[in-house]
């Protein structure tokens, strides 16, 4: 049910590390979302300058400054920090116990990682975990790549269809790397260039794997293989394994399984990045040869893959429709 906002019950959000990738996209969301005001954004290294300083797409938009200081009873706060620091970030600075926290990182993603000083963060994949992220309190958000996989695959393992080894390739632009510069983002190595990296080893498949196994305990190995792009935002990802059921069987088991969900539809043509990019959108693509599905998904890295969908779970926590503040176009000119 949406609520009835007036000013007065608008939703104070704080925005921890406020001046990368997912902070800024953060900033141009809650802006212009109806039923939230952003109190402060935090940044150790830009406290007393204009956000416009980092976030040159905001000229116009706000006069907000950055903050050295946090407001500890804000409605909600989402921590942009990199991995391993909002553990710390938290510890040093106790939020109200009202406060609703959202974290960007991979610091609560796993089960075992779940419960921090009695926080229990929920893994925020609202396709997989609706119900529990609306009566939650602490959100862990998903991965990027986790994100577009996880979406490519889910709706197979609840049918109990995997029963192969799953092989994965997925390609993402370069705000995926951060905002930093690295050996592996800068232009003159990135562009007309295209690497792997992490092969069968990537960070998210820990937390792909729990969310797959809850759904068919025996799902079988994944073999994947992530590859940075020459493009700067977008995830394209594409999965197979042996399915012995026909094309028309596998696209009504995934119609199905997203037949409620905001984000996420079955096309029923290839995709391509720019369908995407700039939304909160996840395409799902089936195609069938001999005994082998192929899906692909295509996401953007920065939205349904980090700041969009942490929106999203805040628009689920606190009761508003899903997809306030997230109606976005994708420019596919």
């Amino acid at each position: 049910m949406c609520l009835n906002l007036n000013f007065e019950d608008m939703i104070k959000a704080g925005i921890i590390g406020g001046s990368g990738y997912t902070g800024g996209e953060l900033i141009r969301i809650l802006l212009h979302h109806p039923a939230t005001e952003i109190d402060f954004v935090f940044s150790t290294t830009r406290a007393g300058k204009l956000l416009t300083t980092a976030h040159a797409d905001l000229i116009g938009q706000t006069d907000m400054t950055f903050t050295g200081d946090v407001n500890l009873n804000v409605d909600v706060v989402f921590l942009c920090l990199g991995h391993g620091n909002s553990t710390k970030f938290l510890q040093e600075h106790p939020f109200s116990s009202t406060t609703k926290i959202i974290d960007l990182s991979n610091d609560f993603r796993l089960d075992a990682d779940a419960n921090f000083e009695g926080k229990q963060f929920i893994y925020g994949l609202p396709e997989l975990n609706r119900k529990k992220i609306e009566e939650a309190q602490y959100i862990a958000n998903p991965g990027c790549f986790a994100t577009a996989i996880q979406l490519a695959l889910l709706p197979l393992a609840k049918a109990k269809k995997i029963n192969s080894d799953v092989h994965i390739n997925a390609v993402t632009g370069s705000t995926g790397a951060g905002v930093s510069p690295s050996a592996t983002s800068h232009f003159s190595w990135r562009n007309n260039n295209v690497s792997w990296y992490k092969p069968f080893t990537h960070q998210h498949l820990g937390e792909i794997k729990e969310s797959l196994t809850s759904l068919q305990s025996n799902t079988q190995h994944l073999f994947f293989i992530p590859n940075r792009g020459n493009f700067t935002r977008g995830i394209l990802a594409t999965a197979y394994l042996h399915f012995e059921e026909s094309i028309e069987e596998a696209i009504q088991l995934y119609t199905d399984f997203y037949k409620h969900a905001k984000f996420t539809h079955v096309a029923k043509e290839p995709l391509h990045l720019k369908q995407v990019v700039n939304t909160n959108q996840c395409h799902v693509h089936l195609h069938k040869h001999e005994n082998t599905l192929l899906i692909t998904s295509a996401i953007d890295n920065l939205l349904k893959g980090a700041s969009g969908q942490a929106v999203q779970n805040m628009n689920l926590i606190f009761g508003l429709e899903e997809d306030l503040g997230l109606n976005l176009k994708a420019g596919v000119f």
